[in-house]
């Protein structure tokens, strides 16, 4: 089962990851950083989502583990 890992330390709170999968990703009102709503993708789709997070992330701040 893939999981999405987050390092809140490492993020700059740039928001790619909301813009691409705002089910998955919030940020945090006090500084920005991210926060990981779900941590398992459920489907095809959310997974490919995730993988695009990931990719697009500035800070690299996004990993998906098995």
């Amino acid at each position: 089962m893939t999981k999405i890992v987050a390092h809140p330390d490492r993020c700059v709170g740039a928001g790619q990851c909301v813009m691409t999968d705002p089910d998955a990703f919030d940020q945090s009102e006090e500084d920005g950083t991210v926060i990981v709503l779900q941590d398992t993708p459920a489907d095809d789709e959310a997974l490919q989502r995730a993988r695009s997070a990931v990719e697009t992330c500035p800070s690299r701040t996004l990993f998906l583990t098995e």
